[in-house]
């Protein structure tokens, strides 16, 4: 769970390039950094919009491009499907269910080597890299085993 050092640093990273705290950026900011769901655009409007009734939902597209370009948030695309955010914090890679969409965040250390392995195997410069799992999460397996019995 996020902490409020990381709402802390996350707003000093904005304002180190600049970016102005609003009411709006620190609220949509928060949500992310607490939400353990990877929320699209229209979930964090629709978990906000009680206490911002003026905000649009490009107001939270747009606040959360600015994130992104800050390098606080990432989007997570996924097949057809909307994109989902994350709150950058340690490497760690997404458990996405087949069924409902969900994803849950694991930790997998030894997969660090993995680009140091490919760099030395086949000369890239290596930038990055992406892990995905697929699965079906528990809810939708139990939806299933109801549905079947």
């Amino acid at each position: 769970m996020a902490t409020t050092d990381d709402l802390k640093e996350a707003l000093d990273v904005l304002k180190g390039t600049g970016v102005r705290i609003t009411p709006q950026r620190h609220a949509i900011l928060e949500y992310l950094i607490n939400s353990m769901s990877h929320p699209t655009a229209d979930e964090i409007y629709k978990a906000l919009e009680g206490k911002f009734p003026n905000m649009s939902v490009a107001t939270v597209y747009n606040n959360l491009r600015v994130f992104r370009e800050a390098g606080i948030v990432k989007e997570l695309t996924y097949g057809d499907s909307s994109s989902r955010f994350d709150y950058v914090t340690t490497q760690h890679y997404h458990v996405i269910c087949n069924d409902c969409g969900k994803i849950v965040d694991f930790h997998y250390p030894a997969l660090n080597e993995v680009e140091a392995l490919a760099a030395h195997i086949t000369n890239f410069e290596v930038s990055h890299h992406r892990l995905e799992i697929y699965g079906t999460c528990p809810e939708c397996a139990k939806d299933k085993k109801t549905v079947e019995s």
